[in-house]
C-alpha cells in the first residue's frame, strides 16, 4: 500500500514538472493565473450622458477650443504625411495628414520620453517627467517579475531584474502623477473651459490619481495602462498574437476589456475600441459647441494586442504577411475615426476656433516584430535614437496657423502646455520650473531663434541631451556612449565620440548638472529590457547588434 502511494506520488510530481515545463516555467503558471483566476468580468455596456453646455452661444467671442489627438506607439513611418507609410505607402493616412498640412508641421517633434507613462505626464504639466519624480510607469512588482523572467531564446540580452530596489518600491496603489501637479486640464478648467478625457490615462489607476481627480471635469478611461479592442473571441475581429513579446502574452491572459466613466463601475464598451472612443468624442464635441472646451483624446491604437475589424482587414487583401495586415487595419481605422472628429469640429461650427493637436507618445515598439515602422531613423520605442522619441507632432488652427507652415527647430511635448495655455489666454503657474514654452510665435515667424536649445531624456541610467544639432546618448549597459550630428546625420549612422572628444566632455557635464535639478524617481524601476537598435524582437539577436537597456 505505501508503494502504491510512493509510485502515485511520484508519478504525479513527474507530471505536474512536465505540465510545469510545459507552460512555460513560473512565467507560464503565472500567465495561467492571470487568464483563469485574475480574469475580470465587467459589468455590461452603459450609455455615458455627457453634460450639455448652453443652448445657445455666448455672443461675446470666446477662447477656442482645445483638441488634443495622442495616438499610442505610433511609428512616424506609420503615416503617409512624410511620403512613406505603413505597408510601403499603401495604406493612406489622409487624415492624420491634413492637420499637417491645414496648419504646422513640427518637422523636429519630440517625445517627452520614450514610453508612453512619463511621455503623458510631460504632456500634462509642461514639465519634464523627471522634474517630479515620475520617472518609471507604475508598474506592479508581480508584473515586472512575470515579464522579466520571460525572454525569446534568441535573444542574447535577457531582461533584468532588481530584486536589490525592493526595499525602495512603494505600493502600486500609491504610483502615479503627484496630485501636487498642474496640468494642462486643471489651467484650463480654472478659465471656465469644459474638460474631457476619452481614453488611455497611464498616469496612475488608484481614485487620486485619475484624469478626473487632475482638472478633467469628465472622463471615460481605460483601466490602468491598456485595454483590448475586442474581446479575443468577437466575431467582428482579427487577432494578431506576438509569441515573442513577454508583455504581449501577460495583455492576451488579462483581456482587460472595459472602460470607466468618471469614477463609476468598470463596463464593457460595445464596439471597437476606436470607434467607441470616436463616437463618444463627437458626442463630447456636440455637447460643448456653446462653450469653450479642451478634449484629451487618448486612443490606444496602434499599441498591442494587435487587434483589427474584420471590415478594415479584409479591405488590406493585398498585404500578405498577417501581422502587418492586422496593424495596418488598425492605422487605417485609426486615420478613419480622427477624420471623424476633425468632421465633427465642422458640423457644429466650430471648426475655426479650436486648435487641433496631434501626436504620438512615442516611436513605433520593436516588440511587435515589425521592420521599418520608425524609418527613416533608428531605434525604437524605449530607446532616445531618434526612432523612440522622434514622433509625429501636428497642430492646426484655421486663421491662426497658417496652412502648411513647417517649423525645423526641435520642439517637445511639454511645449503643448505652454501653447495651448496661450492660445486660451492663460499663463503657465510662477511657483515652479515650466520646461514648455509658447509655440505659436515660433510658428508665425515673430519669435527669433529656437523654442529650445538644449533637450535632456533620462531613464534611470540611461540619459541623453540634444545640444543644437548635437546629440549625445550614455549608456552604462552595455557602457556606451553615442555623439551624433544631427544637421549631418539625421538618421544616427555615424559616432562621432572617438573624434570629438572635447564636445563629448562638454555635453557630458550639461547632462550631469540638469540631472541636479530633476528629482529622485518616486519609486524605481525593478527591470530592464535590451532593445536592439536595429530590428525588432522577432529578430534573434547577434553579439555584433548595437542595444541599450530600457529601464521602464
Amino acid at each position: 500500500m505505501l508503494k502504491r502511494i510512493a509510485w502515485a506520488l511520484l508519478a504525479f510530481l513527474v507530471v505536474a514538472t512536465l505540465a510545469f515545463y510545459a507552460v512555460g516555467g513560473r512565467p507560464g503558471v503565472l500567465l495561467l493565473f492571470v487568464k483563469y483566476v485574475m480574469h475580470q468580468k465587467y459589468a455590461p455596456t452603459q450609455e455615458v450622458r455627457w453634460q450639455a453646455g448652453p443652448d445657445q452661444p455666448d455672443a461675446t467671442r470666446r477662447p477656442p477650443n482645445v483638441v488634443l489627438i495622442v495616438a499610442d506607439d505610433l511609428g512616424i513611418n506609420d503615416i503617409t504625411h512624410y511620403g512613406g507609410g505603413i505597408a510601403g505607402g499603401k495604406v493612406p493616412t489622409p487624415h492624420i495628414d491634413s492637420i499637417a498640412k491645414q496648419g504646422v508641421d513640427f518637422r523636429n517633434g519630440y517625445s517627452g520620453n520614450a514610453t508612453c507613462a512619463p511621455s503623458r505626464a510631460a504632456m500634462m504639466t509642461g514639465r519634464y517627467a523627471t522634474r517630479f519624480g515620475f520617472e518609471f510607469t507604475p508598474t506592479p512588482k508581480q508584473f515586472m517579475k512575470a515579464v522579466t523572467g520571460m525572454s525569446p531564446a534568441d535573444q542574447l540580452h535577457k531582461p533584468l531584474y532588481h530584486p536589490e530596489r525592493e526595499s525602495e518600491l512603494i505600493p502600486y496603489e500609491d504610483m502615479g502623477l503627484p496630485t501636487s501637479e498642474i496640468t494642462l486640464a486643471k489651467l484650463l478648467q480654472g478659465a471656465n473651459y469644459h474638460t474631457v478625457h476619452l481614453g488611455k490615462w497611464h498616469l496612475g489607476d488608484n481614485p487620486q490619481f485619475r484624469s478626473y481627480n487632475h482638472g478633467f471635469t469628465e472622463s471615460l478611461s481605460h483601466l490602468h495602462g491598456a485595454s483590448m479592442f475586442l474581446p479575443t473571441k468577437d466575431p467582428n475581429v482579427v487577432n494578431a498574437m506576438q509569441d515573442f513579446d513577454p508583455i504581449d502574452k501577460f495583455l492576451w491572459a488579462a483581456e482587460p476589456w472595459a472602460v470607466r466613466f468618471k469614477d463609476g463601475a468598470p463596463f464593457q464598451p460595445p464596439k471597437y475600441m476606436t470607434d467607441y472612443l470616436t463616437d463618444e468624442a463627437v458626442k463630447v464635441v456636440e455637447a460643448n459647441k456653446n462653450r469653450p472646451f479642451f478634449l484629451y483624446l487618448a486612443y490606444n491604437a496602434p499599441h498591442t494586442p494587435l487587434q483589427s475589424t474584420r471590415e478594415d482587414y479584409d479591405a488590406l487583401s493585398f498585404i500578405p504577411d498577417h501581422t502587418m495586415r492586422v496593424y495596418a487595419a488598425m492605422i487605417r481605422s485609426l486615420d478613419r475615426n480622427i477624420g471623424r472628429v476633425l468632421q465633427s469640429l465642422k458640423d457644429q461650427g466650430v471648426d475655426d476656433n479650436t486648435l487641433v493637436i496631434f501626436t504620438s507618445d512615442n516611436g513605433g515598439a520593436h516588440y511587435i516584430g515589425l521592420e521599418g515602422l520608425n524609418s527613416p531613423y533608428r531605434g525604437w520605442k524605449a530607446t532616445f535614437f531618434e526612432g523612440g522619441i522622434h514622433v509625429p507632432f501636428f497642430m492646426r488652427w484655421p486663421g491662426q496657423i497658417p496652412k502648411g507652415t513647417q517649423v525645423t527647430a526641435p520642439v517637445s511635448h511639454f511645449d503643448i502646455f505652454a501653447t495651448a495655455a496661450a492660445a486660451a489666454g492663460q499663463k503657465p503657474p510662477t511657483d515652479r520650473s515650466i520646461d514648455g514654452v509658447n509655440l505659436l510665435p515660433f510658428i508665425k515667424g515673430e519669435a527669433p531663434g529656437r523654442p529650445h536649445d538644449v533637450l535632456f531624456w533620462r531613464t534611470d541610467q540611461y540619459v541623453t541631451v540634444r545640444a543644437g544639432d548635437w546629440k549625445l546618448q550614455v549608456s552604462q549597459k552595455p557602457k556606451k556612449n553615442w555623439l551624433f550630428n544631427l544637421a549631418n546625420d539625421p538618421t544616427e549612422k555615424n559616432n562621432l565620440v572617438d573624434k570629438e572628444p572635447e564636445r563629448l566632455a562638454a555635453m557630458q557635464a550639461q547632462l550631469a548638472e540638469w540631472s541636479k535639478s530633476q528629482r529622485k524617481p518616486l519609486w524605481p524601476s525593478m527591470g530592464a529590457a535590451a532593445i536592439a537598435i536595429d530590428h525588432s524582437l522577432k529578430q534573434p539577436t547577434k553579439a555584433s547588434d548595437e542595444y541599450i537597456y530600457y529601464s521602464n
